[in-house]
Parts: structure tokens; C-alpha cells; sequence
């Protein structure tokens, strides 16, 4: 997922601390993660990143993230 010559970049996920291998769009985010992309919701910098957008919107340093997960129950 590293893309040659790129460096780290930190990030906030739900408010700790993260350090990524390198830039990387939403989806390659919930994909190094290992979250199932059907199942959450991304924030980053207190506004929703809409679906359709995952593909193409590459995770900045410092940016901060909150996932969303979505649980059943009754």
C-alpha cells in the first residue's frame, strides 16, 4: 500500500494517535484497518466523507478521523 518514495503520515483516529505507511485514500484506509466498508461511516476534520468519494480522497497529515461504526441490536 506504501507508494515508493512516500513517508509516514500521522493521523488522529478516534481521538489516538495513528501512524500510517504512507498516504492513502479512505478506502485503502478502512482496507489496512480491516474494516468492512458496509458497516461504517468516516469523519475527517468534523465532516463526513461521502461513499462515493473514498475511492479519491487521500488522508492528509494531521487530519483527524472518526469512524463510525454501525451496531444492531433492540
Amino acid at each position: 500500500m506504501q507508494r515508493k518514495g512516500a513517508r509516514v503520515v500521522i493521523v488522529f483516529v478516534n481521538g489516538k494517535e495513528q501512524i500510517l505507511p504512507g498516504p492513502m485514500t479512505v478506502e485503502e484506509f478502512l482496507s489496512f484497518r480491516g474494516l468492512e466498508a458496509a458497516l461504517v461511516v468516516i469523519e475527517i476534520n468534523l465532516g463526513i466523507v461521502k461513499r462515493e468519494q473514498w475511492a479519491v480522497h487521500v488522508i492528509a497529515e494531521n487530519d483527524r478521523l472518526e469512524i463510525l461504526r454501525f451496531v444492531g441490536g433492540g
